[in-house]
């Protein structure tokens, strides 16, 4: 069933909301981590995050007294994205100009008991000062789970605090869920009733034999979300974004899809009320907001999402504040756990995912930790890091500790060798030092752990390049005759770059470890079972439609236990 509209059915109950903050046990994944947690109306406190973990890399940080001398930024201002701030006086029964659900909803990082559910109200989400078209007022903004679409069997309700600070967005962190169901979901602030959300637990243990997700990035606004309409058709269980869900661009004359843009959505973003703006627009999307509201998300940032080619490296004062200004607008605007809030330019992205012995997805953050790009002449420098090193314990830790039957990596940018692409439909190889392929003593330690410690079936997956790619990962891509690791599936962009070359390319090509080439738009769907992964390439025939039909153009297949791809 897809997600409809119905009314919110009327609760005498009172609706509470308890913010519990608490420290986590120090550990290698929860050291110094605070988290935000809401208590239903039936009292079941939150879990934890049973198969989601993540940790800080302290060297690549900013340093929270260093940024509070920026621009004379305050400690209130740094606490408004932690959640901490409060006001205790939400409006029950607020009037609203217009529907305050025009961004929709959307849930995201599925636990076998829970999920996050997401909304913004912004009844004029256009507004030039970025407040959604709202005063600096707190909300009180209600929801309910059911097992059914019309809401007959509601399994869990409460209610949250939707605070100015964070652009009355809601990240309600919903608990007491069975495992592996399908679950609906609404808001009602005031009078008001959002549209109905589907979402859907992680499985737990064995009982898991065949899972389907979907994963794509890099959505200019330019073009049509025509990748997306098909997309909320799939039959999907989760759906992965590896960055560039917005773009930092000057729109200047142009009007994108021939809509008369207001003046302040207009310039590249640099403060929060733009990036806000920018949001707002992207949400306009009708597609966008449909898949959202059919399957729950994972999102990871890439560069686009603050400015083009970042790198936490960068310590200047003008970028830490544009950057915080990015991190903020991306966590209010997506279905992030709270603990992701940002503090400061800051915010714990990295995390795992765990669907049963299925799979294990280990979701990586390539920009917040990084070096400066650099000449190819330095790119083998062995202090050069594009995870940092805590991201790689981890990361390699989890994976030596995995039970999984397939371990999946959510990559941004390309890991094989060289930047490839397609230009004029010809194959045109150059270095990019902003890929993997500049940070080469890192990357050869991954490498070399796969090739070394042989965890089950690793996969990569890659965004960013707005191609469609397939290679092989060797031990040692120096010597082409070296044992296959794993391998990349890279995912052309939903609608970046134009309308590209749909027709496939099999090669032959001058490295052996690839194996396709694809300029068209869309998406890569995956399917996963105890012996065999299989990836579709879909690809729409045009982005200038926004209903434009997809087909699948190119179909590989991995079996369990044997390392290297084939077609299907």
């Amino acid at each position: 069933m897809r997600p409809g509209n119905d009314g919110v059915t009327s609760s005498r109950g009172a609706l509470a909301m308890i913010r519990l903050r608490a420290r986590e046990p120090e550990s290698p994944d929860t050291a110094g981590r605070e988290r935000t947690r809401v208590m239903s109306i039936h009292g079941n406190e939150g879990q934890g995050s049973v198969g989601l973990s993540g940790d800080w890399d302290r060297r690549r940080l900013v340093n929270r007294r260093r940024f509070l001398g920026l621009g004379g930024m305050s400690a209130a201002a740094l606490m408004l994205g932690t959640g901490a701030v409060t006001s205790n006086q939400a409006l029950a029964r607020p009037f609203f100009s217009g529907d305050p659900f025009k961004l929709g909803v959307a849930s995201g990082d599925p636990l076998p008991d829970g999920v996050v559910l997401w909304t913004r109200l912004a009844p004029d989400p256009l507004a030039e000062d970025g407040s959604g078209g709202l005063p600096p007022e707190a909300y009180g903004v209600r929801y309910e789970v059911a097992e059914d679409e019309g809401f007959t069997n509601i399994v869990n309700r409460g209610a949250v605090e939707a605070i100015p600070e964070l652009a009355h967005s809601v990240h309600a962190e919903v608990d007491g869920l069975r495992p592996g169901r399908e679950y609906f979901y609404r808001f009602k602030a005031g009078s008001e009733v959002s549209p109905v959300g589907r979402t859907r637990t992680a499985p737990s243990g064995s009982a898991v034999d065949a899972f389907r997700f979907a994963f794509a990035s890099c959505q200019g606004f330019s073009s049509q979300y025509s990748a997306y309409y098909n997309m909320a058709r799939e039959d999907l269980e989760l759906v992965i974004h590896l960055g560039d869900y917005i773009y930092e661009n000057d729109f200047g004359d142009r009007n994108p899809r021939g809509m008369d843009l207001p003046g302040a959505v207009r310039p590249s973003p640099r403060t929060l009320e733009q990036y806000r703006l920018r949001y707002g627009l992207y949400k306009a999307d009708e597609h966008l907001r449909a898949t959202h509201a059919a399957f729950p998300w994972m999102v990871v940032w890439d560069d686009h999402d603050v400015v083009n080619n970042w790198f936490g490296e960068n310590d200047d004062p003008n970028f830490l504040l544009r950057r915080a200004a990015a991190v903020q607008a991306y966590y209010e605007h997506l279905p992030f756990r709270a603990n992701a809030k940002p503090v400061g330019p800051n915010a714990q992205l990295f995390r795992r995912a765990t669907f049963g012995d299925l799979v294990e997805f280990n979701v990586l953050d390539t920009r917040q930790y990084r070096s400066r790009q650099v000449p190819e002449s330095q790119a083998a420098d062995p202090s050069r890091t594009m995870l940092g090193d805590e991201q790689e314990r981890w990361l390699l830790d989890g994976l030596d500790r995995s039970d999984a039957r397939w371990n999946v990596l959510g990559n941004q940018v390309p890991f094989r060798p060289l930047s490839v692409g397609l230009r004029d439909g010809e194959v045109v190889e150059k270095y990019l030092s902003d890929k993997w392929e500049g940070y080469l003593a890192q990357r050869d330690r991954i490498l070399s752990f796969l090739a070394e410690r042989a965890p089950s079936n690793p996969v990569m997956l890659t965004g960013d390049t707005h191609f469609n790619d397939v290679s092989d990962l060797l031990a040692d891509f120096d010597d082409p005759d070296s044992e296959v690791v794993a391998t990349e599936f890279i995912g052309t962009s939903i609608s970046t770059g134009g309308e590209g070359d749909s027709d496939p390319n099999y090669g032959p090509f001058e490295d052996p470890w690839r194996k396709f080439l694809n300029g068209g738009r869309g998406y890569v769907r995956v399917d996963l079972d105890r012996e065999l992964l299989r990836a579709d390439y879909r690809v729409v025939e045009t982005i200038q439609d926004p209903t434009s039909p997809i087909d699948t153009i190119a179909s590989f297949v991995i079996e369990d236990g044997r390392r290297g791809v084939q077609n299907a």
